[in-house]
């Protein structure tokens, strides 16, 4: 970061920091605790669709290794990978997370990579979802609202990412916690 740089105020890149994804199975601790949100047991993994033999390689390599991934498109046109597992076991869910976001990663594909989400549910209907981009090495809450189409519940969200500040690196621009309507698992 140059001189320049610092003079107009302009910050330098964070670089994708994967393992940040281990910090989820505390934060789902801290988040039942505080919140009353568990793990649905989904996760996934989201990308700008990539086409050809290369990434039908690496995609079959993960699903092989993995096993229970589904691939998905949203209305946006991005990619999902989705994996499903125990509700109760977010460690595996995650070192599975890990692994198809690494994979992608390794195999030059990491410029596509978006997001990593991992949802939640409460008793009363709402879900919510931990959202860690890939790109600034920073989690966000998202809560869609029950039976609303494209509203989402800005306060609970705060009020989650007050919660895990101790557990989770929390985007503090606000401007970055995108919705992400439609995601796999919400």
């Amino acid at each position: 970061m140059g001189f320049l740089d610092i003079l107009l105020g302009r910050d330098k890149p964070v670089r994708p920091d994967l393992d940040q994804l281990f910090g989820l199975p505390s934060a789902a601790i801290t988040l039942q605790a505080a919140a009353g949100f568990t793990p649905t047991g989904s996760g996934s993994v989201c990308f700008a669709s990539v086409e050809g033999g290369a990434f039908d390689t690496v995609r079959d390599d993960v699903k092989q290794l993995l096993g229970d991934l589904t691939q998905t498109r949203d209305a946006y046109g991005y990619t999902w990978l989705v994996g499903c597992g125990a509700p109760d076991d977010i460690g595996s869910l995650v070192t599975d997370l890990h692994a198809v976001n690494s994979a992608l990663e390794g195999s030059g594909f990491g410029p596509q990579l978006l997001c990593s989400l991992v949802a939640f549910h409460h008793d009363d209907g709402r879900s919510l979802a931990l959202v860690y981009l890939y790109k600034r090495g920073t989690f966000y809450p998202f809560a869609p609202v029950p039976g609303a189409h494209d509203k989402r519940d800005s306060a609970l969200e705060l009020e989650v990412s007050a919660a895990l500040r101790d557990d989770l690196r929390v985007e503090k621009d606000l401007s970055r916690w995108f919705p992400v309507w439609g995601a796999p698992g919400l």
